[in-house]
């Protein structure tokens, strides 16, 4: 139901089409939450359906058109709801951490494989993240800067605090996993007797 929320957060900011959120969801909430366009589309189809959202139709190019969803008050609402309750958390579903408690079954060249593709997808994720920091500390993120347009003077420090904390948890976690990886590779070696 996250997805919802994202949206939500998104639109909070402006009027956007389902193409215009799509592509937008990547570059920002598309790092902590992954939503395909054949999820995005019918979710805003069902907020439209809750009255979260209206849709207007508007040109796109010479003879087609584009919904353009506005959130609504009720919209509003729904989403300053869910961010004063506290989150359940679910069960955990980790297929490498799953993997890696049964490598005793994987050649060691294999173990070692899926120990540096761990490693090189993390390095890849940090990075991405660490360029996300330093593009909302510089001012330079295009929807950090379109959200601090609607956004009370007084209240723009911690939309940016905010965001820089969560990249922050984020850059960590994905040190702690390439760390965690480097130790698998370092079992692996002496397991298999040091070669």
């Amino acid at each position: 139901m996250s997805l919802r929320y994202a949206l939500l957060a998104l639109l909070s900011v402006e009027p956007m089409t389902g193409y215009d959120l799509s592509k937008r969801f990547e570059s920002s909430v598309g790092h902590v939450w992954h939503a395909p366009d054949s999820q995005i589309y019918p979710e805003l189809r069902r907020m439209e359906k809750d009255s979260l959202l209206t849709g207007e139709e508007v040109p796109w190019g010479p003879r087609a058109t584009k919904t353009r969803y506005r959130i609504t008050a009720a919209g509003t609402a729904a989403f300053r709801e869910w961010m004063n309750t506290p989150l359940e958390y679910s069960r955990e579903r980790d297929p490498v951490h799953l993997k890696a408690a049964y490598l005793e079954w994987a050649s060691p060249e294999s173990a070692r494989a899926q120990m540096r593709a761990h490693i090189a997808y993390h390095e890849v994720r940090r990075e991405q993240w660490e360029n996300m920091i330093a593009e909302l500390r510089s001012g330079t993120n295009i929807m950090l800067a379109k959200r601090l347009e609607v956004t009370p003077e007084e209240d723009r420090d911690r939309t940016v605090q905010f965001k820089i904390f969560t990249y922050e948890g984020l850059v960590a976690r994905a040190a702690t996993e390439i760390d965690w990886a480097r130790r698998g590779l370092e079992l692996i070696d002496l397991l298999d007797g040091g070669t």
